[in-house]
């Protein structure tokens, strides 16, 4: 059960069409069951005065991060495209990072990676949070192995008090128990992991 206060930031990772729709081209199953907690979680932090932050993948048609390219994934989430959208029910109430958009690696929302020279990059969440002096850092969305795990480690390695919610994410799963070794990864890390107050709290 979470608290939000004006030093707490929600940042809700990549609940887009081709991961939270069932027709998207890389979906997760259960993701649509996270949205309402997402919301929820997103209306108690803003009633509370706590600063919500939204990531997108947002590629180029191609790009190393792609099978198609020299990658590991299918095409996704195109800048622009119905796929990099977020998912229609999902309730935006803040501003979004774009990940990727120069063909980076775009796993966490505070940094990203370029896949040839191996650099990290960071976004421009680090900044907003700093600039409003969050010190602590809620984490929902998609993927729990792969976005949500990354952005909860970077959130951790910058400094922040770092929570994921469990009842607002969901897996990917390419091998299976790849989500219950990420939540254990971040546990180790020193990420909290705990259950929103649910839909009922919007």
């Amino acid at each position: 059960m979470q608290q939000f206060t004006p030093r707490t930031a929600l940042v809700v990772v990549d609940v887009q069409n081709d991961f939270a729709d069932p027709t998207g081209s890389l979906s997760v199953a259960g993701a649509e069951a996270t949205i309402p907690i997402v919301n929820a979680a997103a209306w108690a932090a803003i009633r509370a005065g706590s600063f919500v932050a939204y990531t997108q993948d947002w590629h180029p048609e191609h790009t190393p991060h792609f099978a198609q390219d020299g990658g590991i994934w299918p095409v996704h989430c195109v800048g622009g495209a119905w796929g990099s959208a977020f998912h229609p029910t999902l309730e935006v109430l803040g501003p979004s990072i774009h990940k990727g958009a120069n063909g980076e690696d775009g796993y966490s929302g505070f940094t990203m990676r370029d896949p040839v020279a191996g650099v990290d990059i960071p976004t421009e969440l680090d900044a907003l949070l700093r600039v409003r002096s969050v010190d602590r850092v809620v984490v929902c969305g998609l993927a729990t192995d792969y976005c949500v795990k990354a952005t909860a480690l970077d959130a951790v390695r910058l400094g922040y008090a770092t929570t994921v919610l469990l009842d607002g994410i969901a897996a990917v799963n390419l091998t299976e128990g790849d989500g219950e070794a990420a939540q254990a990864e971040m546990r180790a890390a020193g990420v909290e992991l705990d259950h929103s107050d649910g839909p009922s709290a919007a």
